[in-house]
């Protein structure tokens, strides 16, 4: 831990899977109240009973967390919705235990669209986003997991007029600090998530149509191509809406991201390889959405997104 003292915070993280439970462990670590909602019953009993397991490259530690399967009665000043983007409404509608007139709700999910949907069920006043960069996580077992890197975390209010201020975006990041996470809070959270977004559209479909990892399509003769044809398209969709990205070169953006973890497998392609439905409608299928409300069209990522789908047409929805 950086040793940051801040006071000590009330947090529930719901959807602890392999990221939910990575941050609810270093948050534990760094002092604060956690508790913990899963839908899992084995992984609610196994954190009961031996606590929350986790290790990386740091070492291992385990952390003493309150788990429950479903919210319990007990408002707290910071909800963290780590869930799927697709369970997000579902999530919100739930979460009405944990509200106190003061609680901020952080969502946290890959791709667009999901802090729209949360913003829809709780308002724009007490949402924040967040963007995790150059995370690897995986469950390991009921009450294990583990994480192979960590970079950064970034945080911004949902809407600048109506949400969190300056203030407490800070003492959330801070907050975070003391977990030993690498976090902040930024002004442009819109920026910073077509930015991401730019980098898992060149490697989210491609990866998960082809089971190829990010290094193996970055360099491939017939993927490569269509990997930075999609990022250019969504770059190209950014500039159209005026988001303040700070890109010159998309290809160059998603080459370097490519070349720092080759032997990554975007969330998508894992979600195949666990027989799940991905967030894909997030990722590649957030740019033909928002390319429409630029008057543009925005054929690869579109054609990514159907083939994507077209494979899962036949994996049954169940919990991620």
């Amino acid at each position: 831990m950086d040793g940051e003292l801040q006071d000590r915070m009330r947090i529930a993280v719901v959807g602890c899977g392999a990221m939910g439970s990575v941050y609810a462990a270093r948050l534990a670590g760094g002092g604060h109240d956690v508790l913990v909602v899963d839908a899992w019953a084995d992984h609610v009993a196994a954190i009961t009973e031996r606590g929350l397991a986790l290790s990386g490259p740091d070492g291992e530690r385990t952390a003493r967390v309150r788990a429950f399967g479903a919210p319990p009665a007990e408002p707290v000043d910071l909800v963290v919705l780590a869930v799927k983007a697709a369970d997000v409404v579902r999530a919100a509608e739930g979460l009405a235990p944990l509200l106190g007139p003061s609680t901020v709700v952080l969502t946290i999910q890959n791709g667009l669209g999901s802090a729209e949907e949360a913003a829809g069920v709780l308002g724009a006043e007490r949402l924040a986003v967040g963007i995790a960069s150059g995370f690897g996580a995986s469950l390991a077992g009921p009450g294990r997991v583990h994480h192979n890197a960590m970079r950064a975390l970034r945080f911004g209010a949902y809407d600048a007029a109506s949400g969190p201020g300056a203030d407490e975006v800070e003492r959330l990041a801070a907050a975070w600090r003391t977990g030993g996470f690498d976090a902040a809070a930024v002004g442009d959270i819109a920026a910073m998530q077509w930015e991401k977004l730019i980098c898992n559209v060149a490697y989210s479909a491609p990866c998960a149509l082809t089971g190829l990892t990010v290094g193996e399509v970055l360099n491939h003769d017939e993927m490569g191509p269509v990997s930075r044809s999609a990022a250019i398209e969504a770059w190209e969709t950014a500039r159209a809406l005026g988001i303040g990205i700070d890109v010159t070169d998309p290809v160059a953006l998603v080459r370097n991201f490519g070349a720092q973890m080759p032997a990554a497998k975007p969330s998508a392609l894992l979600d195949h390889e666990a027989g799940r439905r991905s967030e894909i409608a997030f990722i590649n299928g957030a740019i033909p959405r928002e390319s429409a409300k630029a008057g543009r069209t925005a054929p690869v990522n579109a054609t990514l997104t159907a083939l994507v789908r077209t494979r899962e047409a036949d994996i049954p929805t169940r919990r991620s």
